[in-house]
């Protein structure tokens, strides 16, 4: 239940990050909802072997290049799912972050 509960969050937070940003947009709430699946198994299996390759360039930068990788999957999630459109890499850095911390703060909100 706590999952599904999590994955509404985080559709909603996507809405969010949407209305909030102008380069980001998602055209319905089941968009939304496919699109934080993907996002979500993206970051589950892609992510940690992406940090792993990428670790000296994120050791040089103290840990920066992580923002760079968060933003790549973000827009790569936004290229191939019909209706969830980021226009580009900045817009995807800018979405990653927004996304995290509109996730994060409606998490703390509603799971206690």
């Amino acid at each position: 239940m706590k999952l599904l509960l999590l994955w509404l969050i985080n559709a909603v937070a996507l809405m969010a990050v949407a209305y909030l940003l102008p380069g980001i947009a998602v055209s319905s709430f089941v968009v939304a909802l496919i699109a934080a699946l993907v996002l979500g198994l993206v970051n589950a299996v892609i992510r940690p072997v992406l940090i792993l390759l990428t670790l000296p360039a994120t050791l040089l930068t103290l840990g920066l290049f992580i923002f760079v990788i968060n933003g790549l999957l973000f827009w790569f999630v936004g290229s191939f799912i019909e209706g969830f459109v980021v226009s580009g890499f900045w817009w995807g850095v800018f979405g990653a972050i927004a996304y995290s911390i509109v996730s994060w703060a409606l998490s703390a909100l509603l799971l206690k």
